[in-house]
Parts: C-alpha cells; structure tokens; sequence
C-alpha cells in the first residue's frame, strides 16, 4: 500500500504513541476533542486478535520515519465456513490522497478473511462518527450504507456519598469479583442476552474472559450480577475506560435475561454502577447503547437520568471472498 510517496509498514506495539497522535488530531477536527486514549490504542496493537502482520497498515510520509500519516486495519470478529464474515475496519489518514489507498488495503484484507474461511462474503463494519461527514462520504462511495447508531450516554454523579439502590422485591445484587461460578454466571447471561442484538458474536467462555480481561482499563471487580428468586437474571461488567481522561466509569455489558426483563432489574444494576462510580469520586459514568436495540435499553438509560452525548453511525458494505496470501498482503 503506497501512495504520493508514503512509505507503508506493518504497525508493531511501540507504534501505540504515535497512532494515538493520529487518531487523536483526527478526532480533534471532527469532534473538537480527542475521543482515544493512549491506553485504547496499545489495547488495540497488543490484542491477541489482530494479527499485525496481516490485518494493519502504518503509512509514513517521505523522509520522516518517525511520523505516523496513516493507519488502518481490518478486525476479523467471525469467519466461518458457509455463513457470512465479519470484519470491522478502521482507516486513520492526515493526508486524503491516503484515505482510499487504506479503505482498499482493508476491505481487500476483508475478502481475503472470507475466502480463507470459506466464507460466502464478507460483511464490513466501520464506525463512523456522526459529524465526521468525510468519512461517511467515502463509506458510501463504496456502497456502505447505515445499520445502526450508537448512542454514547452520560449520568453525571452529585459529590459526596451516595448507597446503593433497594432492590425489586426477590432481587438481589451480587459482585461477582473472586467467584467462578457468578463469573461464569455473567458470561451466560451476557450471550443469552445480547443473543439477537446488533453485531452481537457468541464466544466460548475463555474467549469471553480474554475478550473483557485483556484492556488496560478492564476491572472484574466492577463485575455484578442480579438474581431474581434465588436465579442469576441479570449482569453488568464495569470498566475504567473513560477514567484517565474524563474521570467517569464506564458500562461496558449490561444485561438481562429475556424471562427477567420488565422486573427494574436492568435499573438496579445500573443504579449500583452509579452508586460506585461516585464513591470511587468518578464525576460520571457513561455507555453506549444501539439505538435500534431489541429491547427499550435506550429509554430505559434516559429515564434513569442519563443523556446523549455522542451518535456513532456503524455503516455496513459488503465484500466479495478473495484467494488469500501467506503473507496476507
């Protein structure tokens, strides 16, 4: 991948820093603030998943190594044989002669995922934020059009101490944090679930835990789970993701079994979330939630205080399978 002149490499874990000076210069033109963090970036390069020197390009301009113009990579969530994959990309570029030289590098990488897994086609996922007008424009140039938005939600927390919730009649709220068996709990209830939610991709349990263990911001003692009469029903997995920056918790799973909904279980957990940001002295607590969710999530947050702070458009095209490459160029 070249272009005016741009030198190409395979990104390695160093290259975090820079990255984050990319991504975050660029979020800085469209939303007036930078939106990643250095800790989001490094989770990105050193996650497990990715295979660096397959999936991802880093773009330098001439004579300037130490510079990072352009970054992109292509993120396999399924590929299987018979069914449809899935890859979620992401394209980063300083300069727009760069912009299409990545959106062919990854959306090739796409077709290639599909082809090695025998896979029909390759559907492709990128988030595209609301006012980034840019990119939606080269997403639909190349047939992608909008699946769904995510709503980024805020409840800001009064200062001093604040108890948790009293529960529903017959719930109670657990943490899970040291017990493999509410750990495995929230695993179950978390692919039951979000079993028919947007983008939604099962994982065995070991997988599960490597997917929600592995950040710099992970925290399993922010793990709860609500039982309803004696049962597990409900869970919630907090993280620190948007603690170094803006000092708030985050949501990251919020969950309830379908047999269990309606019962304010999903408020409780919620409400406990709150409750521990504010004595942990977090000035808020936010999440994302997909606008065209199975279930009222979106005017349940809104009814508990919280407010939208931020849209992100997923937009969606597909890709035909291609023979892959050992070096997966």
């Amino acid at each position: 991948m070249t272009a005016a002149g741009y030198h190409a490499r395979r990104p390695v874990p160093g290259d975090a820093a820079a990255v984050h000076r990319l991504v975050s210069a660029r979020d800085l033109e469209v939303l007036g603030h930078p939106d990643a963090t250095l800790d989001d970036l490094t989770d990105q390069l050193t996650d497990a998943s990715l295979d660096l020197g397959r999936d991802a390009w880093l773009v330098h301009p001439p004579g300037a190594p130490d510079t990072v113009a352009g970054y992109a990579q292509a993120w396999r969530q399924r590929a299987e044989a018979g069914v449809p994959a899935e890859v979620d990309i992401e394209v980063y570029a300083a300069d727009e002669r760069l912009v299409r030289p990545l959106w062919d590098a990854v959306l090739a990488r796409a077709g290639r995922m599909a082809g090695a897994a025998g896979s029909p086609r390759a559907v492709v996922s990128v988030q595209v934020y609301r006012q980034d007008a840019a990119t939606a424009e080269v997403a639909a140039s190349y047939g992608f059009q909008v699946a769904t938005g995510f709503h980024r939600l805020r409840a800001d927390h009064p200062v001093g101490p604040v108890a948790d919730p009293d529960p529903p009649s017959g719930v109670t709220v657990r943490a899970a944090h040291g017990s493999a068996e509410l750990t495995r709990a929230a695993y179950r209830i978390h692919q039951e679930g979000f079993a028919e939610h947007f983008g939604f991709v099962p994982k065995s349990y070991d997988a599960w835990l490597s997917a929600y263990g592995a950040s710099a911001t992970s925290d399993w003692s922010q793990l709860l789970v609500a039982e309803a009469d004696g049962r597990p029903a409900g869970m919630l997995l907090g993280s620190d993701m948007f603690a170094a920056d803006e000092n708030c918790g985050y949501v990251r799973l919020l969950a309830v079994l379908p047999g269990y909904r309606g019962r304010g279980i999903g408020r409780t957990l919620l409400r406990h979330a709150f409750a521990a940001d504010a004595r942990r002295g977090r000035s808020g607590t936010y999440l994302h939630v997909d606008a065209g969710n199975t279930t009222p999530a979106l005017t349940l947050y809104l009814s508990a205080g919280m407010r939208p702070v931020l849209v992100i458009d997923v937009w969606r095209g597909a890709v035909q399978p291609a023979p892959d490459s050992p070096a997966g160029a």
